[in-house]
């Protein structure tokens, strides 16, 4: 039987990401995603769901995730579930907790400034984008004069 395992998830993230290392030198980061839904009730209130989710990200991804991102930033996860399992030392329970396993990251906006200080929490801001030169127009680009006898 096939099976299907894709998670895309844009969120928030909830606290400053976590970078380690393993033994073998690989960089993981981990980072809290709080997802919302909002809808309304039959009678027109609004609701909403916040939805905390676990995520790791490894290699370059996560030094760059580490370097990029804060608390609050936004970010789109594409990646997969995965089901870690465990025995409480306290309970001596079988406890376990699905979180997601990130394979792409994608910042939803601007990140630290150039200098790589903090941004003291506000909001980053985009850079000022120079505007592009027009393109030169050739008469075979050139649109085609409009004919006033179309009745829409």
């Amino acid at each position: 039987m096939a099976s299907f395992n894709k998670v895309i998830l844009i969120g928030n993230l909830t606290r400053d990401p976590e970078l380690r290392y393993t033994p073998k030198g690989t960089a993981v980061a981990k980072i809290g995603l709080a997802v919302n839904r909002v809808w309304k009730t039959d009678t027109g209130e609004t609701k909403e769901e916040v939805t905390f989710i676990d995520v790791d990200v490894f290699s370059r991804t996560a030094e760059n995730v580490s370097q990029y991102l804060r608390k609050g930033s936004p970010v789109m996860i594409e990646g997969r579930l995965r089901l870690d399992t465990w025995d409480d030392k306290q309970t001596q329970q079988k406890r376990s907790k699905l979180g997601v396993v990130a394979e792409n990251v994608q910042f939803l906006s601007a990140g630290r400034p150039a200098d790589g200080g903090s941004t003291g929490g506000e909001t980053a801001r985009p850079r000022p984008v120079a505007p592009a030169k027009p393109a030169a127009v050739t008469e075979s680009d050139a649109p085609a004069p409009e004919d006033d006898d179309v009745p829409f």
